[in-house]
């Protein structure tokens, strides 16, 4: 069976944070934030707006729309963003779902941080492929971490790029005549060493929330040791980007020498920079999300978006990204349109 992307939707909060503004709030220069930590602006969510499932309501009604499918002609609507939701413990894949009219699709959920896009695509491509009476999938994704960002703790800067936002996909089972791209291959690995190096403190069972912990300010994300996560991450993280990245393409009949385009997880500029080097990729290859900051797993959804009108059928692209857990993944998308 081939599985095809028909539709691609996003959405984007109004209120947007400037360089100049993430640097007056940290006493960070401005040039830091913009230049290495890559963020000329990102956009972030009122306190009572824009909550990640009426985020992802916005950028599914545009893929929809994109994909000309009715909200009734869905099979399934997977949800793959951040697990800061709405409520704690909830479905918001079903309550996407009901609004947008989709009642009679199936609505799960699936996490992988900010590696999720790659992950989705290779579990809805999967689903596709072994259930006859599933033909029509939307995924779903939204974040708003920014909200539980401390943008005084200095241990947690590299958090300092993240933004809010969301995307939605259309995956439709042998529809080559509306298809944006086909979906390929994908690969993934995670090393579970680091599972605990990024955690919210409070609000779990180990510590469940408290008069304490909020005046303690356990609630936000933290680094339990900043300089030993650095330090193995460096090691690490680039043979690891590498690896998925080449099990996909190979996978799929491809070699990086194929990349038309790379849709990359928003890192600081220099180690994008670097992954682009390694892959060959030339200025025109890849997008930086210097406009939008780190998402979580919309960043690849954003870039798609952003290059879409330069794409051409045939094109080669890579989708990559990289969650804290830590998980690396990759997927591979051949353009159509």
């Amino acid at each position: 069976m081939t599985v095809h992307v028909t539709g691609l939707g996003t959405y984007l909060p109004d209120v947007v944070l400037t360089g100049a503004d993430i640097a007056a709030r940290t006493d960070i220069p401005e040039a830091v934030v913009v230049e290495k930590m890559g963020v000329r602006q990102k956009h972030v969510c009122p306190p009572d707006e824009d909550h990640p499932a009426e985020m992802c309501v916005a950028a599914a009604e545009d893929a929809l729309a994109d994909a000309a499918l009715r909200p009734d002609e869905l099979d399934a609507v997977r949800y793959h963003g951040s697990e800061f939701k709405d409520y704690v413990v909830w479905n918001a894949a079903a309550a996407v779902a009901h609004t947008l009219g989709a009642d009679g699709a199936s609505a799960t959920e699936s996490y992988a941080l900010c590696a999720g896009l790659p992950v989705a695509l290779r579990e809805a491509r999967a689903l596709l492929d072994a259930d006859a009476g599933m033909d029509r999938i939307l995924l779903v994704a939204a974040s708003r971490e920014e909200d539980l960002v401390d943008y005084d703790d200095p241990d947690t800067s590299f958090m300092f790029n993240f933004g809010s936002g969301a995307t939605a996909l259309v995956l439709e089972a042998d529809a080559p005549n509306r298809a944006l791209a086909r979906v390929r291959e994908s690969a993934s690995l995670t090393d579970g060493s680091f599972s605990e190096d990024v955690v919210m403190p409070a609000g779990g069972t180990r510590r469940p929330p408290s008069e304490d912990s909020v005046a303690n300010d356990d609630h936000a994300l933290r680094v339990p040791d900043h300089e030993r996560m650095k330090r193995r991450l460096g090691e690490v993280s680039l043979p690891n980007f590498r690896q998925v990245a080449d099990e996909a393409l190979d996978r799929s009949g491809y070699d990086r020498a194929n990349i038309d385009f790379a849709a990359i997880t928003h890192m600081k500029r220099s180690f994008h920079e670097t992954l682009c080097e390694n892959f060959g990729l030339g200025p025109d290859d890849h997008l930086y999300l210097d406009e939008y900051g780190h998402v979580q797993s919309c960043d690849q959804g954003l870039a798609l978006d952003e290059a879409r009108d330069d794409l051409t059928a045939g094109d080669v692209v890579l989708c990559l990204a990289a969650g804290t857990g830590y998980t690396w993944a990759a997927s591979v998308l051949e353009w159509c349109a």
